[in-house]
């Protein structure tokens, strides 16, 4: 479950970046809702809400600990919690997503944006980013019901 899971997310985030890149670059728009949603390519060089803007090998060491951990957590602990494997594995399917273009491009393509007139815009994202966000808020969700003393035992 958790491959295909991986697999799915990476799948459908190359799939739409690639869309992106043909559909959008340099500076076309695709208007889904005037004034609220729409596609539009961003080479964003930075990582969540333009946090370390120019700092790729940062980025990549910090995705390839963060993932690196959670692997390791998996193999380690094997857990049997649905909720937790699938928020997992989300998270990594995403992380996975983003380290592929800054390694490749050197940036990370994102096309989503959601606004409101130009009074507000929330910040440009990607399906990678969907996916760890999701990924983390099922997390989030098992950590708050799961009893402290079953989060690290090892599940047999």
């Amino acid at each position: 479950m958790i491959i295909i899971i991986i697999a799915l997310g990476l799948f459908l985030d190359r799939v739409s970046k690639v869309w992106a890149i043909s559909a959008l670059y340099p500076d076309n728009e695709i208007v889904i809702i005037k004034n609220i949603f729409s596609f539009e390519y961003l080479e964003n060089k930075g990582a969540a809400f333009g946090i370390f803007q120019n700092r790729q090998t940062f980025l990549i060491i910090i995705t390839v600990i963060v993932t690196g951990a959670i692997i390791y957590y998996l193999i380690k602990y094997k857990p049997e919690s649905v909720l937790l494997k699938i928020s997992l594995a989300m998270i990594i399917s995403g992380a996975f997503g983003n380290l592929f273009d800054r390694i490749v491009y050197k940036y990370v393509v994102d096309f989503i944006l959601w606004h409101y007139k130009d009074v507000y815009y929330f910040p440009t994202f990607n399906v990678a980013d969907m996916f760890v966000t999701c990924g983390t808020v099922l997390l989030a969700v098992y950590l708050i019901i799961t009893p402290e003393d079953k989060l690290l035992k090892r599940e047999e």
